[in-house]
């Protein structure tokens, strides 16, 4: 490293070490096949031969990444959100480039930042916001960048990179990665910006671009927690909130991107009916809840496993749906305690709804006589995760 950047790391990315590692990594992370339809299982039968061309193709320069393949995955409210799949081997070499880089911009990143980043995650980011709510950084200003990974303005993310890393051959590369065209059916194109969304290394280039952000805020005297491209700001007073927000949305005008009109407001969310959503959660009046987009997410599960025609027993139904059922728990856990028995009660439902199908009866799983026959108290014989009392076991161990 000289003058804080760092020369000679080509060699590094191209080492049979360092490609096996990022392969295991990639193995491990599954995903299906890219353009060229070679599977994970695919690559693992030859993985030595294919390990072997991309280290001769790297080092001497031949490298080329094929084409992302574009696939929609569902949203709520009917949207769907597109992402990106490279091949297995363009993912082997984006996962070797971020082994071998993102030490480098970890090191300068911020404490606010907690997506894509080693030893941290959504629950420390949940853990800060709250934390500061208690302190009485009420005033928040809630902001999400429109369509970021879409619109990250590639020449100055370059730049970005440019100012840690003086290797060529390796910006060359990454340069590469930033030109991939992207395949969509039978239609293909070359973006002119953005990263997209679902490779390996869109989420430390969106970091990245953003690490700026994250250094003009604490310039500011601000308090700020962000998680990609969805971030609060949590301030003691309005104007406070409203000069926080006035230099957010300088900051995003100046660097080719947009504030989301229907995202970004300011709140009190000490006061009712003035709250914000971060991460699944919804805060408001001092307390925790549950976003109403994450409760009908966990919904629409609960019913494509529970439908009436549904064949098997109540004892397998309900193996499939309690891994689902707990780790939705653990993520929620925190929130308000009038959470979790309308979820319970929703569960029971579908599946009386199931048995009085079975029993050739009429009537729906809320009915009295529904209740009746199939007691909570059977659910809970058969091994039904219970979150209402998953808490109370919780609480009572704190």
């Amino acid at each position: 490293m000289k003058g804080g950047k760092w020369f000679s790391l080509i060699d590094k990315v191209y080492a049979l070490s360092t490609l096996n590692a990022a392969w295991q990594q990639v193995k491990t992370n599954k995903g299906c096949a890219g353009v060229d339809r070679v599977s994970i299982e695919r690559f693992q039968a030859k993985a030595d031969t294919y390990l072997q061309e991309l280290h001769v193709a790297l080092k001497h320069q031949t490298y080329q990444p094929e084409a992302v393949k574009r696939v929609y995955v569902p949203k709520s409210g009917g949207k769907h959100r597109p992402l990106g799949i490279p091949t297995v081997k363009d993912r082997v070499v984006q996962a070797t480039i971020k082994i071998v880089i993102e030490p480098i911009f970890e090191y300068e990143f911020l404490p606010m930042s907690y997506a894509f980043r080693p030893q941290r995650g959504c629950k420390d980011a949940l853990r800060e916001v709250q934390h500061f709510i208690n302190e009485g950084y009420t005033h928040v200003v809630d902001a999400d960048l429109e369509g970021f990974f879409d619109n990250i303005p590639p020449d100055e993310l370059m730049q970005q990179l440019e100012q840690r890393i003086s290797d060529g051959k390796l910006l060359e590369i990454l340069q590469l990665f930033l030109q991939q065209d992207v395949m969509d059916g039978i239609t293909s194109w070359t973006p002119t910006m953005g990263t997209p969304q679902g490779t390996v290394l869109s989420p430390l280039l969106a970091n990245i671009y953003l690490h700026p952000l994250d250094q003009h805020i604490k310039s500011q005297g601000m308090i700020m927690v962000r998680y990609a491209d969805d971030f609060v700001i949590l301030c003691r007073s309005e104007t406070e909130a409203c000069h926080a927000l006035e230099e957010v949305r300088a900051w995003v005008d100046n660097h080719g991107l947009s504030l989301h009109p229907d995202k970004t407001h300011r709140v009190d969310c000490s006061q009712k009916g003035q709250g914000f959503d971060f991460l699944g959660y919804h805060f408001e009046a001092g307390k925790r809840w549950v976003r109403r987009k994450s409760h009908q997410a966990l919904r629409d599960k609960i019913r494509e496993k529970t439908k009436r025609n549904r064949s098997g027993s109540m004892k397998s139904i309900i193996d499939e749906l309690n891994p689902m059922l707990i780790g939705w728990f653990n993520y929620f856990k925190h929130a308000h305690r009038g959470e979790f028995k309308s979820v319970d009660g929703f569960i029971r439902r579908r599946l009386r709804a199931m048995l009085l199908r079975r029993n050739k009866r009429k009537g729906w799983g809320k009915s009295l006589q529904a209740h009746m026959r199939w007691k909570n108290a059977y659910f809970a014989k058969v091994g039904l995760f219970t979150m209402h009392e998953a808490r109370l076991s919780l609480c009572q161990s704190r």
